[in-house]
């Protein structure tokens, strides 16, 4: 499993699969932990890793990328802690389609912080990062907050 950076337009740089399909963490989710299951789990399926250790691509960090085990026994793949999902939805390479979904699924970008604003193709006025999130401005926050 390799992790890799695609362009997402208005969020910059953001962490794709193998596939080039965007990846998301879930803000509900925990340091190294998912809570990610069920129903929620078909919508947003985890990057998963069978065998081996998941792989850095195109500006990824090795020292960023680990894993965790769910409560199956599968091992999903994370970057900076943040455990990564698709959306079932985004139907092929280059869609984010479940950004800002819901408040609570976001971009990771190259650093491991969650990208926390509306993708646009003119990008966002008024960005900050803070703990390692991107948010618009007057939002702040700690990544895990």
């Amino acid at each position: 499993v390799f992790v890799s950076l695609g362009s997402a337009a208005g969020l910059g740089q953001v962490l794709v699969n193998s596939e080039g399909r965007t990846l998301y963490a879930f803000s509900g989710d925990s340091p190294d932990e998912s809570t990610c299951e069920g129903a929620c789990e078909k919508a947003w399926p985890p990057l998963l890793v069978t065998k081996g250790e998941p792989h850095p691509s195109n500006g990824t960090s090795a020292a960023r990328l680990g894993t965790i085990e769910r409560a199956d026994g599968s091992r999903q793949v994370t970057y900076a802690g943040y455990p990564l999902y698709r959306f079932k939805a985004d139907s092929k390479a280059g869609e984010f389609e479940g950004q800002g979904k819901d408040g609570s699924w976001y971009v990771v970008n190259t650093s491991g912080g969650l990208v926390k604003k509306a993708a646009s193709s003119s990008g966002g006025a008024g960005t900050s990062t803070t703990s390692g999130t991107t948010t618009d401005s007057g939002g702040g926050g700690s990544a895990w907050g």
